[in-house]
């Protein structure tokens, strides 16, 4: 299993800092033996994401790190041009050394359509036109008028990884042996609200599994909110500030108030000691079938330092603890 680390740079501070407190955490998840750092792509609204142009920040964080992989969580690529996709990253993953994972997924917020002149209702078509001619391009196969992408990047059709709600989502990845890319929460079913997330995901996994190609090797990253503190009191308190400023992603059909261990359930969040957090992701058995364990402290989002005192306690009780091994590389330096 490889752990990451996946950063929505959401820290309530200008552009610019968000972007260099990002690049701190990410070197500090490196030099503790993360094996990938990942970032998402949200366009205009900085409240949801902050990042529009995700490999031209991995681009800069590429010059600052040296070992880490850099992976895309994911490109919206209906809206975007896929032989510029195909171009941008092949020069990234030669300037990373290989080191580029390229996420992608046909997108999330509807109003982010309509600027690049396309209508939400359209995303599932266009992004299985886009992800062909993106597979085409780095398989240096003919784009027309005999153009081919320069530099060619056929390592990047082994560097996929479709983002999915869904069991046909798992299923196309599947068949196309690309990697799975499964959500830190998603929404539950009208018919069943009190759905956990291993119910949702576990039956998407099966699917990927069962239509992989033969011989192909599986690829599943989850991503899960994890917020690790020294004391369970000062993860709770950081918990109940952060989740308490949105609106809940579901409804939970019982009595219970709408207080912290609410929001905690609601957002699918794992949150405390080491101690509390391990047993908390114990009890998801979705996580003994990926190969890749990513973590975020969104929802939550507590202040950067409380962030990189996260991502140590992770590295060195958690993810051990869950069987994660660093690399020899860091075990010898």
């Amino acid at each position: 299993m490889r752990l990451g680390f996946f950063t929505r740079l959401l820290d309530d501070v200008p552009a610019g800092e968000r972007y260099r407190l990002a690049t701190e955490q990410i070197e500090h998840a490196e030099a503790l033996g993360f094996d990938t750092a990942w970032v998402a792509q949200h366009h205009f609204d900085g409240a949801e994401g902050g990042l529009p142009a995700p490999l031209v920040f991995l681009a800069h964080v590429a010059a600052r790190t040296r070992r880490i992989r850099l992976g895309t969580g994911i490109i919206t690529l209906p809206l975007e041009q896929p032989v510029r996709v195909a171009e941008d990253t092949a020069v990234l993953d030669l300037l990373t050394g290989g080191r580029l994972e390229v996420g992608v997924g046909s997108g999330g917020t509807p109003s982010s359509f309509g600027p690049f002149g396309h209508e939400s209702a359209e995303r599932a078509a266009l992004y299985a036109e886009h992800l062909a001619v993106l597979v085409r391009a780095w398989s240096g196969e003919d784009l027309g008028g005999g153009n081919r992408l320069y530099p060619p990047a056929p390592r990047l059709t082994e560097a996929i990884w479709e983002a999915t709600f869904s069991v046909s989502g798992g299923t196309r990845a599947g068949r196309a042996g690309n990697g799975l890319m499964l959500s830190r929460t998603q929404p539950r079913p009208a018919d069943d609200p009190q759905a956990t997330l291993a119910d949702l995901q576990q039956p998407i996994v099966a699917a990927y599994h069962e239509n992989l190609p033969s011989g192909a090797v599986p690829r599943i990253v989850a991503s899960r909110t994890a917020f690790v503190a020294d004391s369970r009191a000062e993860a709770l308190r950081w918990a109940e500030r952060g989740l308490g400023r949105g609106r809940l992603p579901f409804e939970l059909p019982d009595e219970r108030p709408d207080g912290l261990d609410r929001r905690i359930a609601a957002f699918d969040v794992h949150v405390g000691t080491p101690e509390d957090v391990i047993e908390s992701l114990r009890a998801d058995p979705t996580l003994e079938r990926v190969t890749d364990l990513v973590f975020q402290v969104h929802s939550v989002d507590p202040p950067h330092p409380l962030i990189l005192r996260s991502i140590e306690l992770l590295a060195t009780e958690v993810a051990p603890a869950l069987g994660w091994l660093p690399s020899p590389e860091m075990s010898s330096s």
